[in-house]
């Protein structure tokens, strides 16, 4: 049976533990194509927002979903191994859906909501301290630091982006940022497929769950939870798009690593001021770019440490064991060498 990266046994075919360079590119490929259709998978989702209300929104998403993982997976490989693990991230990513929809039933752009979701690997550096163990030195630090300003630089007061549902939005990105971390935790064990099916799927049960608040939705009432042709198509972009990106992710994460993964983290947000303008017409506040520009910044520098990082690292084992080949050799042939 293959292993995934760090000798865990995935249960699923096609993942080996050290993922070879093409791979990797193929990976990052499938990354960035996901990121684009999330993209498109939010906008549809806005549009139809003020129709049929978050909950049914998140109810539809799972079932259309879900149903196509299945299709796409042929019914094949969707036994979850990390079974804990799985539940937790799924219920995690119901609340953080369910707090983008209300944030942009509430006004809140694309583009702006993407500008605090920014803040997202900079939140990883920090979480991979005491999860995954990692190191950060007093530069990523420094450069951490540098970032959460900008998002203060955003979140002003008088600018375009004071207001709680911001606050809001950036709980639901420390959440995303967590997640994140888990996708990578349950690439070792779990394929795309397993990964995909039972996060889209956790959304109906929790879009229905949510349902019954939206009695007091405003300002007339819950919205019908059967939506008009148009609506059903957009919620069918919604969907396709939705489980689309979710096998990409679950496939890119597997076989890229994470520093080079990072700097994807930050297109939706060209994505989100495109789609924003052709759409609605939105231009974001020049304190929201201003901001974005500054964690968008501070996050490529964490990234560009990380691979200096991993790079000295990688050649100190090398010299370590070539010193140590060296030492095994006969001491004469060793001083005719150096001779």
């Amino acid at each position: 049976m293959p292993r995934a990266p760090g000798g865990a046994r995935t249960g699923q075919p096609g993942y080996s533990a050290a993922p070879t360079g093409e791979e990797a590119v193929r990976g990052l490929a499938q990354v960035a194509l996901g990121y684009g259709v999330i993209s498109a998978a939010d906008a549809a989702v806005k549009w139809v927002l003020p129709e049929v209300g978050p909950a049914a929104a998140l109810a539809w998403r799972g079932a259309i979903g879900a149903l196509l993982v299945f299709l796409m997976a042929r019914g094949r490989g969707l036994v979850p191994v990390n079974r804990r693990l799985l539940a937790i991230r799924s219920a995690l990513h119901c609340a953080i859906s369910i707090t983008w929809y209300c944030a942009w039933v509430l006004g809140v752009s694309l583009a702006d909501s993407y500008a605090v979701a920014a803040a997202s690997p900079l939140i990883m550096t920090l979480m991979a301290i005491p999860l995954l163990g990692e190191k950060v030195g007093w530069r990523r630090w420094t450069s951490t630091i540098i970032g959460f300003c900008g998002v203060l630089f955003m979140l002003q007061p008088g600018g375009e982006l004071w207001r709680w549902e911001s606050a809001m939005l950036l709980v639901a990105t420390v959440a995303m940022a967590l997640t994140r971390i888990w996708t990578r935790v349950l690439t070792q064990t779990d394929g795309p497929h397993a990964m995909a099916f039972w996060l889209l799927l956790a959304h109906v049960p929790a879009g229905l769950l949510f349902l019954p608040f939206e009695a007091f939705w405003p300002p007339s009432g819950p919205p019908p939870l059967l939506p008009s042709l148009v609506g059903m198509a957009a919620l069918l972009i919604f969907g396709f798009c939705n489980a689309v990106a979710q096998m990409l992710f679950a496939r890119g994460f597997a076989l890229a690593p994470i520093s080079a993964i990072a700097p994807f983290e930050y297109t939706p947000l060209l994505w989100g001021i495109g789609l924003g303008y052709l759409l609605w017409g939105e231009v974001p506040a020049w304190t929201t770019l201003g901001g974005a520009a500054v964690v968008i910044g501070a996050g490529l520098y964490n990234v560009h440490r990380e691979r200096v990082r991993r790079a000295e690292e990688r050649a100190r084992r090398q010299a370590g064991e070539a010193e140590g080949t060296d030492s095994e050799r006969p001491a004469a042939v060793r001083t005719a060498e150096a001779g």
